[in-house]
């Protein structure tokens, strides 16, 4: 593809195609998606050694996929430059054993230059997010993602959640872009996932992927599995990933027993405790990284650190999951 033929007007899916890469490597997940979460030094720079090991760590542990510089990556506190830095590094740490997903987002000109700084750092494919601030219509929406799956020859990852709040219809025209292979959804309407699911299987032929992208999407996946959606994040496989794989592994092999034991005993006490502060989703997942001995740094302002005591209690919730573990054994 030339660079004319690449940032052409984007084309419509008319017959099936062969599946994206991207699409292939994700059909049948081996384990949980790791969205790592950025790395920085005291004095809140980029540390791109702490954030390589961090990375190569959750690759040897068994992710399907890394998902860098997203939401839990602390993409809205990261220069340009920071963030191609850190994709490049994903990139090198993964060493292509698992994809490598960056995020995207803001305004479209805006997503669009950090898409492309994406793909010149090596990515595999786009997660994008919701477009900043405005409230916009279907249209608009469907205009924003268009652009910026005509601007790479990465395969777009569309973030549902917010802002961007999709009808079954609207994501039948995403489907049937070219360049766009997924969507992710962050909203938790079970209802609407449903008809989205529907209709794009009804109206668009070849594969389509879906997401769970709720906040410790574990808590939810029993219900998103029954709608034939097998991917999701774990951002507890940032700090402990055998607790995310265990489950992973307890889902999708119909262990019941043991999906019930690991939502009961660690994973609705880590949700209930991650409600406890805004913003936790991100700095306590941080916290737990570093109890487990990475030293990541904080998060960057206008996020704040979790109470001592609630990364007491998260240091205790670690160790009790750590047992039922053990239990299981």
């Amino acid at each position: 593809m030339d660079v004319d033929q690449k940032h052409a007007p984007v084309c419509l899916k008319g017959e099936p195609v062969t599946p994206a890469p991207l699409t292939e490597r994700l059909r049948d997940p081996r384990g949980p998606l790791f969205f790592p979460v950025t790395a920085y030094g005291p004095d809140g720079s980029l540390d791109l050694d702490v954030y390589r090991t961090h990375v190569r760590q959750g690759v040897a542990a068994g992710a399907a996929a890394v998902f860098a510089c997203c939401g839990t990556g602390e993409f809205h506190a990261l220069l340009p430059e920071e963030f191609e830095a850190c994709v490049r590094v994903a990139v090198e740490a993964s060493d292509g054993r698992v994809p490598v997903v960056a995020g995207a987002g803001y305004g479209t000109a805006l997503a669009v230059r950090y898409a492309r700084l994406a793909e010149a750092a090596g990515a595999d494919g786009l997660l994008v997010m919701p477009p900043y601030l405005v409230l916009a219509g279907q249209e608009g929406l469907l205009r924003h993602y268009r652009e910026i799956a005509a601007a790479t020859a990465l395969p777009v990852i569309v973030y549902q959640r917010d802002n961007a709040v999709f009808t079954p219809q609207t994501v039948v025209a995403l489907a049937r872009t070219d360049g766009i292979a997924g969507l992710k959804d962050g909203l938790g309407d079970l209802d609407l996932m449903q008809r989205i699911i529907s209709a794009v299987r009804t109206e668009v032929p070849g594969d389509f992927l879906y997401f769970n992208g709720l906040p410790t999407a574990e808590q939810t996946q029993l219900a998103y599995h029954a709608l034939g959606v097998t991917l999701y994040s774990s951002a507890v496989f940032c700090f402990a990933p055998e607790l995310a794989l265990a489950y992973h592994r307890a889902l999708t092999s119909g262990d019941t027993a043991t999906v019930r034991r690991l939502l009961d005993g660690f994973y609705r006490p880590f949700v209930e405790l991650r409600a406890q502060g805004r913003g936790y989703a991100v700095s306590l997942v941080k916290a737990g990284v570093r109890l487990r001995g990475l030293d990541v740094g904080e998060v960057r302002p206008p996020l704040d650190e979790p109470a001592e005591d609630h990364v007491k209690q998260l240091a205790q919730l670690i160790e009790r999951g750590y047992a039922l573990l053990e239990e299981d054994a």
